[in-house]
């Protein structure tokens, strides 16, 4: 070992467990007790053990004393669109709670490409995750048992495909939309419309399916925009089209806030529309910009804490009873955009 002037061990980011052993005095064993969470070590021992690996620069290899185990604590967050809103705090919701728990998060990118799930997921694989949390995406069936057959957990965010050994998590899409359509009606508004992206996703599907049908048993007809990606420019062009029709709609749902967005601003800024007087608006997420003054939007929140918390307890293993999937109220957040009923 290369040593300093004085015949000390010079510190290395590499020192290994028998080096700190040796400077401190003790055994092998010894220093892994003393880096053992519960393991039966004096305090003068582990003393001299933590002096020792503070001068050497020593640091426990979790990765190695996990594949030991056959427990790495890896869990891999499998995200595309990481750039959105919704997405974006979700990530960090779920990053920090599995974070705070002891677990190691390795976040895959899968992109919008076909197929960037399927290589995430096998990636997963190479690693050893203890789990994995598609949050974008539905994987191939063969891939993911792939990742059962491994001993992984696998959890599967907002997909409406129910893969045998997977969790699925998800929000109430069905009463949320069912619930934006009669909030309209009771409001007064009778021409209704629906902007959507042309990314048929299953939360996304649902939620427009789910709207139909609440105003067709009303009796209400409702017109569709659907195109582009789930973005903010989409809803302006809908919003846009929508409005420049001989007909235009009095309110509109927008199957997430960003639509939403859009529409406000080509309803206030293209046609003078006054919200919510002429025209009513409501989206799906509750993202920071919901909550802007310029569009104080309606709309039902997503419970990225909920289910942070229930994820986490899904890869600690700590719901064995109900590992079957949960679906969360998405829970409606009351703002200007909308006429209130008396």
């Amino acid at each position: 070992m290369e040593r300093t002037k004085d015949g000390a061990p010079r510190s290395t980011a590499f020192a290994s467990a028998q080096e700190v052993a040796r400077l401190a005095g003790v055994s092998r064993s010894a220093v892994s007790r003393a880096f053992t969470p519960g393991a039966s070590i004096s305090e003068d021992t582990r003393a001299k053990v933590e002096a020792a690996a503070a001068k050497l620069g020593y640091h426990v290899n979790h990765l190695a004393r996990g594949l030991m185990r056959q427990k790495t604590g890896i869990v891999c967050l499998v995200v595309a669109d990481i750039h959105t809103p919704y997405l974006s705090r979700l990530l960090d919701h779920l990053s920090r709670a599995l974070q705070e728990a002891g677990n190691v998060v390795m976040v895959l990118n899968a992109g919008r490409a076909a197929g960037n799930v399927e290589a995430a997921l096998r990636q997963t694989l190479n690693y050893r995750a203890d789990a994995t949390i598609v949050l974008s995406g539905t994987p191939y069936r063969s891939i993911a048992q792939s990742c059962l057959d491994s001993g992984q957990r696998l959890v599967l965010l907002n997909r409406d495909d129910h893969l045998p050994g997977t969790v699925n998590l998800a929000v109430d899409n069905a009463r949320a939309a069912r619930t934006a359509a009669t909030l309209f009606l009771r409001a007064g508004y009778r021409r209704l419309a629906l902007v959507s992206s042309a990314i048929g996703t299953p939360s996304l599907l649902a939620r427009r399916r789910h709207f139909l049908e609440a105003a067709s048993e009303n009796g209400v007809a409702v017109r569709i925009w659907e195109g582009g990606a789930t973005a903010y420019d989409s809803g302006l062009q809908g919003g846009t089209e929508l409005l420049a029709a001989d007909e235009p709609p009095d309110a509109v749902f927008a199957v997430t806030d960003l639509l939403a967005c859009g529409v406000l601003d080509a309803a206030r800024r293209r046609f003078g529309r006054r919200v919510p007087e002429e025209i009513g608006v409501i989206g799906f997420d509750d993202i920071e910009q919901a909550g802007w003054a310029s569009y104080d939007l309606t709309t039902f929140a997503q419970p990225v804490g909920e289910i942070a918390d229930w994820t986490v307890r899904l890869v600690a293993g700590g719901i064995e009873a109900g590992m079957e999937d949960r679906v969360f109220e998405a829970p409606l957040v009351w703002r200007s955009s909308v006429a209130r009923t008396v």
